[in-house]
């Protein structure tokens, strides 16, 4: 069992609207001890521009970053190579990401293609495009744009938040004849777009699934067993339920992320299950907090098991380590993450400690190579 892990931390250090004065780095490459909690700078680069969204191909050692800047017409998409072993992390390449505020990227199952979704505040007069596709070249870098789709510019009922379509996070699926299906959250519309990838990379809208008006889809997790999908719901604080029937979602249950006696202001974030499927976790900005639910393996329903304080502000991402025995966190306006220990019985988490870093905003952990 590897003791060591490598986190990948995304950090703000260009001015957004959410954050106006951010004191991050770029991205930095941590080793984590499980077996100590000691955790020692690796590798930096300061040189990335607002590294939003990280996603990690572990076995090539390939870091794809999403950068996030709002005054830009459109975002990129740049490729990274960490060698372990010099501890550096150079260049590959970079890619026009088609629209703006560059959110969310996933390898696909194959490894042949990043898929990538722009959250667009500002629909402008750029591409204005919502899901892209990459292709993924030998050496780990991207190809240019290989197809990509704009969705209809629908809105929801909270003004300021859903003026327009916004989305967020995309999960591959595959249907009973092997074909492949991108799920993604639409926070703007409260939708679930299922979208087919066909042959010659078409991207063909298929369906959707809704959600409670105003709820804001943010993120989502596909359970092992993949008869059921969850949604965190950044606008209403929620976590829905959607059984999987053929190439379509219904929810069946939806429920709060936040402890009944909060009377605050959050906004829901990050989502994640444990590998074995049996527990699920969100995190909560406002009431800075990582939800944590048992799953019944028949229903598919989450109960509530309660919550951990991060003990830092705005809990934006976090990820289980391989092992599944601890849990990071990266508060963005507490400048920190924090460790927690996880019970891999009860799901409960116990805060172990923290690690100072200026505005982290996403991050990825992947074992190290021996």
């Amino acid at each position: 069992m590897h003791e060591k892990v490598h986190l990948f931390i995304g950090s703000l250090n260009r001015p957004v609207s959410f954050c106006r004065e951010p004191k991050g780095e770029g991205i930095s490459i941590l080793s984590f001890d499980e077996a100590t909690g000691a955790i020692e700078l690796v590798a930096r680069r300061s040189d990335v521009d607002n590294p939003c969204f990280l996603t990690v191909d572990a076995e090539k050692g390939v870091v794809y970053a999403n950068t996030e800047v709002h005054e830009w017409r459109e975002g990129l998409v740049s490729a990274w190579r960490f060698d372990g072993t010099r501890n550096t992390l150079a260049y590959i390449n970079v890619q026009p990401s088609l629209g703006c505020c560059t959110a969310y990227s996933r390898i696909s199952g194959d490894g042949k293609h990043l898929y990538v979704v722009n959250y667009a505040i500002d629909g402008g007069d750029g591409p204005d495009q919502s899901l892209i596709v990459y292709g993924i070249r030998e050496d780990g870098g991207l190809t240019p744009p290989l197809a990509s789709l704009q969705f209809a510019h629908g809105t929801g009922p909270n003004a300021e938040r859903q003026e327009r379509s916004h989305p967020h996070c995309i999960v591959e699926l595959k249907n009973a004849a092997g074909s492949t299906i991108l799920a993604v959250t639409d926070l703007g519309t409260d939708r679930i777009e299922l979208i087919g990838l066909e042959e010659g990379l078409r991207l063909v809208p298929l369906s959707h699934a809704g959600l409670a008006a105003g709820a804001g889809p943010r993120h989502l997790a596909l359970h092992p067993n993949g008869r059921f999908v969850y949604a965190i719901n950044e606008l209403h604080s929620t976590v829905s339920t959607f059984a999987r029937k053929g190439d379509s979602f219904s929810v069946i249950d939806t429920r709060s992320c936040l402890p009944a006696s909060f009377s605050g202001t959050s906004y829901a974030a990050d989502l994640h299950l444990s590998t074995d499927g049996c527990f699920l976790y969100g995190s909560n900005r406002g009431h800075d907090s990582i939800a944590i639910f048992s799953i019944d393996p028949e229903t598919g329903i989450p109960q509530s098991l309660g919550h951990a304080e991060t003990g830092g502000r705005t809990p934006r991402s976090f990820a289980l380590t391989p092992s599944g025995r601890h849990i990071v966190a990266a508060n963005q306006d507490g400048n920190s993450l924090t460790i927690f220990a996880r019970n891999e019985e009860t799901g409960l988490l116990t805060k172990t400690g923290s690690h100072a870093i200026g505005t982290p905003v996403s991050v990825r952990i992947i074992p190290t190579k021996s």
